[in-house]
């Protein structure tokens, strides 16, 4: 295998969270990207951040085929 290939490897394994031992009481990053994007509407509000830099954020959600997707603010999947 080269270094390449073995790099990918590694990278592909880190992604799918198989390098290291999991906690099962880590919340999904669903619930985390969730409670963020509240945290920036919040912020909005309370004017620490303007409209304008949220206004870009894409939202990313799991489809009737369980494959992730990511909805982009002009409304596209």
């Amino acid at each position: 295998m080269d270094t390449k290939a073995l790099r990918q490897k590694i990278l592909d394994l880190a992604i799918r969270g198989k390098l290291v031992p999991q906690d099962p009481n880590d919340e999904p990053a669903s619930v985390l990207l969730e409670r963020i994007r509240t945290e920036k509407q919040q912020m909005v509000k309370d004017g620490k951040l303007k409209a304008k830099d949220i206004k870009n954020d894409s939202v990313i959600f799991l489809g009737d085929d369980s494959l992730h997707y990511e909805k982009l603010p002009d409304g596209t999947v």
